[in-house]
């Protein structure tokens, strides 16, 4: 799958703002998200759900240039290079906050209707490196909208602004199974941004 580069606009800074973010790789290196050394924490399927508890899976979704599988059918996580085929078997995949379905669609809580999938080229970033360059470069992919929402990230502020939804987003998987999913949480212990803590519970 190709990469495509697409130009940004940034407004024009003069002065102290420019130099404020001429230094953005010291200042504000925790924007870029630059994992720590492992912090021993588990990956993976954490605990599974059951009839009275809600399961939990924990990954690290720090590089913008993979994604991750879950296939909840055999609790496997696969974590694949955006251009590799697709595996086999999968019900939702990750990179970074954003999301998709394998042929599913999601309706968050609230809401009265499903999403399904949309076709994106300007919305998975597989480099931010060049952000201070003027452009971001992008892969093509499927992406769910609703699903991705569970992580607010304002762009309009430097650092930007996380905010977690805390609604659950259900899933239904095109197969007659449904979960419900909850961000948690988008740091490690370090407070590393990208690793992913996802409550989930099948309804």
């Amino acid at each position: 799958m190709a990469i495509k580069v697409n130009r940004i606009c940034f407004s024009v800074m003069t002065g102290a703002a420019a130099m404020l973010l001429s230094a953005c790789n010291g200042l504000f290196s925790s924007v870029y998200d630059t994992p720590d050394a492992d912090t021993g924490s588990e990956f993976g399927f954490v605990s599974a759900a059951t009839d009275n508890n809600l399961g939990k899976i924990y990954i690290d979704a720090t590089d913008y240039e993979r994604w991750t599988y879950i296939n909840f059918n055999d609790m496997s996580i696969d974590t694949l290079d955006v251009n590799d085929p697709e595996p086999k078997k999968w019900d939702i995949a990750l990179h970074r906050y954003d999301a998709k379905t394998n042929g599913g669609s999601v309706m968050e809580e609230g809401a009265l209707e499903y999403v399904a999938d949309v076709w994106t080229t300007n919305v998975i970033v597989t480099d931010m490196s060049t952000m201070m360059d003027g452009y971001l470069s992008y892969t093509e992919s499927f992406y769910n909208p609703k699903l991705s929402k569970w992580l607010d990230v304002d762009k309009s502020t430097m650092p930007p602004i996380y905010t977690l939804s805390g609604k659950r987003y259900f899933v239904n998987l095109g197969d007659g199974r449904e979960v419900a999913l909850r961000l948690i949480n988008f740091m490690n212990e370090s407070g590393v941004k990208g690793f992913l803590t996802i409550e989930y519970q099948f309804m």
